[in-house]
C-alpha cells in the first residue's frame, strides 16, 4: 500500500504544481510555455528523489503499462499503482477547482489546465501528437530506469528534461497530456469539451506507452545466461 500512497501523492504534486502553473502563468505566450514546461518537469524531478526509493515514482499510467509490459512490474502492482495515480490526479483537480473559487488571480488556460485537440486540427492530429510524444517520453524512462544501462542516480533528472522537452513541443498543440491521470483529474472538473475529448488523452499515452515497451524490449541488452 505504500507504494500506491506514494503514487498517489507523487501524481497529485504533478497535477497541481505543472496545471496550476499553466493556469495562472498562462500557455499564450513563450515565457507561459517554458514556464509550464518547467514546472512539469521540475516536479517530476522533486518527487523522483522524493518518492523513487518508495515506487519507482511512475505517477503516470502511461509510464506503469510501460514498465509491466517491459516485465518490470506485477499487473497487481499496476492496477495499484493507477488506482493511486487516478486519485491523487482527481484530488489535484479539486484543489486547482478551489483555487480558482478563493483567489484573485484568472485562470488563464479556462479549463483548469485541461488538454485540447483544437490546435492540433482535431482528434487525429492530437492523438497522433500525444502518441508519438508519450513514445519518446516512456522509451527515455525505460531507458533510464534499466538496471543494466539505466542512468541510476541521474535517471530522475533526464526524465524531468526529458519531460520539459515534450511540453515544450507540445504545449501549443494539445496542452501536452503524455500522462492519462494529468488529464483525467482537472477535466472532471472543468467538464465541457475537455471532458469530451478526455477519452483521446487517456488512449493515446497508453497507446504511446505500450509502443515504447516494445521498442524498448527490442533494444535492452538480453540477461547473459
Amino acid at each position: 500500500m505504500r507504494k500506491y500512497f506514494a503514487e498517489c501523492i507523487g501524481t497529485f504534486v504533478l497535477t497541481l504544481l505543472g496545471c496550476g502553473t499553466a493556469m495562472f502563468l498562462g500557455c499564450d505566450t513563450a515565457a507561459g510555455v517554458v514556464g509550464t514546461a518547467m514546472a512539469f518537469g521540475l516536479s517530476v524531478v522533486a518527487m523522483a528523489y522524493t518518492i523513487g526509493g518508495i515506487s519507482g515514482c511512475h505517477i503516470n499510467p502511461a509510464i506503469t503499462l510501460g514498465v509491466a509490459l517491459s516485465g518490470r512490474l506485477s499487473w497487481k502492482d499496476a492496477v495499484g499503482y493507477w488506482c493511486g495515480q487516478i486519485i491523487g490526479a482527481i484530488v489535484a483537480g479539486a484543489v486547482l477547482l478551489l483555487l480558482t473559487k478563493v483567489v484573485t488571480a484568472t485562470d488563464l488556460t479556462g479549463g483548469l489546465g485541461t488538454n485540447g485537440v483544437a490546435n492540433a486540427g482535431g482528434v487525429g492530429g492530437a492523438f497522433l501528437v500525444e502518441v508519438i510524444a508519450t513514445f519518446l517520453f516512456v522509451l527515455v524512462v525505460l531507458g533510464t530506469t534499466d538496471s543494466k544501462v539505466g542512468a541510476g542516480n541521474l535517471a530522475g533528472l533526464a526524465i524531468g528534461l526529458t519531460l520539459i522537452l515534450v511540453h515544450l513541443v507540445c504545449i501549443r498543440l494539445t496542452g501536452t497530456s503524455v500522462n492519462p491521470a494529468r488529464s483525467i483529474g482537472p477535466a472532471l472538473f472543468a467538464g465541457g469539451q475537455a471532458l469530451k475529448d478526455l477519452w483521446v488523452f487517456i488512449v493515446a499515452p497508453l497507446v504511446g506507452g505500450a509502443l515504447s515497451a516494445v521498442v524498448w524490449c527490442a533494444l535492452a541488452p538480453k540477461e547473459e545466461k
